[in-house]
């Protein structure tokens, strides 16, 4: 069942041009991302849009939005910490090297169950133990996916690269 509007697209509007500086600023600075800190503005401005209860004023508006971006930034802050990510631009920078012979591109083509692994133990030097807490599968999980994940990258890189 999808959740009806408690509040006309106007007062979004207005919302968006009195404080979306200002929550975007703050977005900013807490994330470190123009990208996460537009995203968090919009989920902020949806839980606005469905918001049922009245404000008393203007600053107590203020607040309350202040207090939902400054939550979710919170939010996806914690969701970057349990769920390490590697930046594809890095990646390309190292693979732009001359010494790489094409194991990046080739690592990249990988099912993501391997690459993560693989990425984990060889770039990031994470523990067998480590990883298989980070991914949730068991020690012997992470070795066999190791195993084939090293089979499929051999494969892949000899059939282009060589």
């Amino acid at each position: 069942m999808e959740k009806s509007l408690a509040r006309p697209a106007g007062d979004v509007e207005r919302v968006v041009h009195t404080y979306g500086n200002m929550l975007f600023r703050l977005c900013l600075i807490t994330l470190g991302n123009a990208s996460d800190a537009e995203d968090v503005i919009q989920e902020t401005m949806i839980t606005y849009l469905l918001k049922k209860s009245e404000f008393k004023d203007a600053e107590h508006e203020k607040a309350w939005l202040i207090t939902v971006a400054s939550n979710k930034c919170k939010d996806l802050l914690r969701f970057r910490a349990r769920h390490p990510m590697i930046d594809l631009d890095q990646i390309q920078e190292f693979a732009a090297g001359d010494s790489d012979s094409g194991i990046l591109e080739a690592l990249m083509t990988l099912p993501e169950k391997f690459r993560i692994v693989l990425i984990l133990y060889y770039v990031e030097e994470y523990r067998i133990e480590d990883i298989a807490k980070v991914i949730g599968k068991t020690t012997s999980a992470v070795k066999m996916r190791l195993q084939k994940g090293r089979k499929l990258l051999e494969k892949t890189y000899r059939k282009e690269y060589m």
